[in-house]
């Protein structure tokens, strides 16, 4: 029987699942992905978690019990830096630990550190440290993992035309952002551990394509035009997911086709606290785009969540159809002089 790598479904296994599930594999280990979060996930991960933690990752508590008695190891890296000169969220980088002193009398838990702050020199050691638990050959695990760099490589290809984490993965992608209108877009901004969490996100990119838009995210913007557009800033910003954001939604307010902006976010989420707060003030300075945040946490009910929703495409709609015949202070109103 191959020996079992129980891989958690959150925080950067919407990133990185390619990756890791093709290189565990050409090790002769059988991935074992956790169940798609649901309310007992949810629950689960919220009680065995420290309190002040944000909802992604009480949530990835949950899938890490959800593994504990399927597999004999389970990857939780230990994130640093994803990219030169950036940092990524302070939860990411104790997380193993954390995990550890939440859960006890875990499988035997791979927590490689990824620091790419100064450079990837030192890529090959946490490959090999990641791979050391399944063979001893380093020209094999150097082998697997170069075949799953170029998989890895072709499913970020895969995203930049349109296609989302849940459209599937290893290349069994389903057509269903070609549902709505090419030129009635709607830009999505989040972390990917909550824009793709159906369970988190209250399934609200599938909702919106069942209203007729074409979601797009960061992940699906040019790198480039991200980079520039985060730019613009008077310092350098230096969360990446943060600057993924900003770039995106600097860019969506110069798009006629993007018809309104949406930022999803979980609560006590650091990062969005600030993130938010410059992409509203931004939006509502520069642009006439229609915009709404929705938080989430672990007690929020989809009745209420729909309710905004159905609002916030209701105001995009009116705006769309009428607010460039009304002027902004109601010099004219219904078509007539007002006496104000």
């Amino acid at each position: 029987m191959p020996v079992r790598i129980g891989i958690p479904r959150g925080l950067l296994y919407y990133y990185y699942y390619p990756l890791w599930e093709k290189f565990f594999t050409l090790l002769d280990a059988q991935v074992v992905v956790s169940d798609k979060t649901n309310s007992k996930i949810v629950a689960e991960g919220a009680k065995n978690c420290v309190e002040d933690s944000c909802l992604p990752v009480k949530v990835y508590h949950g899938h890490v019990l959800n593994l504990k008695n399927k597999v004999d190891y389970i990857l939780i890296p230990k994130v640093m830096s994803i990219q030169r000169k950036e940092f990524i969220c302070p939860k990411f980088c104790g997380l193993p630990e954390m995990v550890r002193h939440s859960l006890p009398d875990l499988p035997v838990v791979i927590e490689p550190t990824i620091d790419f702050w100064k450079s990837k020199e030192n890529l090959m050691e946490t490959v090999y440290e990641m791979g050391g638990c399944f063979t001893g050959n380093k020209n094999k695990m150097k082998d697997a993992f170069y075949e799953a760099l170029s998989a890895f490589n072709e499913y970020k290809k895969t995203v930049k035309k349109g296609f989302l984490p849940i459209d599937g993965f290893s290349g069994q992608w389903e057509c269903r952002n070609r549902s709505g209108n090419s030129e009635n877009k709607i830009l999505l901004l989040g972390h990917p551990y909550v824009l793709y969490d159906s369970h988190i996100s209250m399934n609200l990119i599938n909702k919106l394509r069942r209203y007729g838009f074409t979601v797009i995210t960061e992940d699906t913007i040019d790198n480039a035009v991200i980079h520039e557009k985060a730019a613009v800033m008077d310092k350098k910003m230096f969360w990446t997911f943060g600057r993924k954001i900003l770039g995106a939604a600097f860019y969506g307010m110069e798009q006629e086709d993007i018809k309104g902006i949406l930022y999803l976010s979980s609560f006590v989420c650091g990062i969005d606290s600030v993130i938010c707060e410059i992409v509203e003030r931004r939006i509502r300075r520069e642009s006439k785009k229609p915009f709404a945040l929705l938080t989430v946490d672990e007690h929020t009910g989809e009745a209420g969540f729909d309710t905004r929703l159905e609002a916030f495409i209701e105001m995009m709609k009116w705006r769309e159809n009428y607010e460039s015949y009304i002027p902004a202070h109601g010099k004219y109103i219904s078509g007539r002089k007002s006496l104000v």
